[in-house]
């Protein structure tokens, strides 16, 4: 590998890092807006609850990146049916599925080199590079974010906390972010 592409590999790596951590963090601001009853709460019938996202979420992470590199992502022992029903989940129980599925993800991301970007790796039996491998996960968690963010957001309706720039804040947002 030339130096050059092991820069543009390692920054990658660096990338995707921050860009889970900054999921990550949105999630957590959503999460932490529910209290027990409203990890159940559902916006109409056919959507997803705070819980069932977040056990969907943390299933694909446990299957997905448990030993990333020499498995394939789709674990045998995954029973992804079942992540669609929260049952008496808690919030405890539910943050402790969260807290467990990113860390598996870090832990195996961190643990990468330039030189894995373009190893092959298996998701349900189909190649991957590591680099696509990377970016699914980053478009599949992105879109399951925005939908907790979504519910927290409705659940909570006018006590929302909100978890960017504020309605009617952006020009102060800009002008801050400008200041010399």
């Amino acid at each position: 590998m030339t130096e050059t592409n092991h820069r543009v590999a390692a920054h990658l790596l660096e990338t995707s890092v921050q860009d889970f951590k900054s999921m990550k963090k949105l999630g957590d601001g959503a999460l932490s807006q529910f209290d027990a009853a409203g990890i159940h709460w559902k916006p109409e019938p056919e959507s997803n609850s705070a819980a069932i996202i977040v056990k969907h979420m943390a299933g694909n992470m446990v299957s997905r990146w448990t030993d990333f590199l020499t498995t394939d992502g789709e674990k045998p022992d995954r029973d992804r049916d079942d992540e669609f029903d929260a049952g008496e989940l808690d919030p405890d129980g539910l943050l402790a599925l969260w807290e467990h599925g990113w860390a598996i993800l870090f832990g195996a991301l961190e643990a990468l080199t330039p030189d894995d970007v373009l190893r092959t790796v298996a998701i349900r039996g189909q190649p991957h590079t590591v680099l696509q491998a990377i970016h699914r996960q980053i478009s599949h968690y992105g879109y399951h974010v925005g939908q907790l963010v979504y519910v927290a957001k409705a659940y909570r309706s006018s006590d929302w906390r909100t978890l960017s720039i504020p309605k009617g804040k952006s020009q102060a947002f800009n002008d801050a972010m400008n200041r010399p």
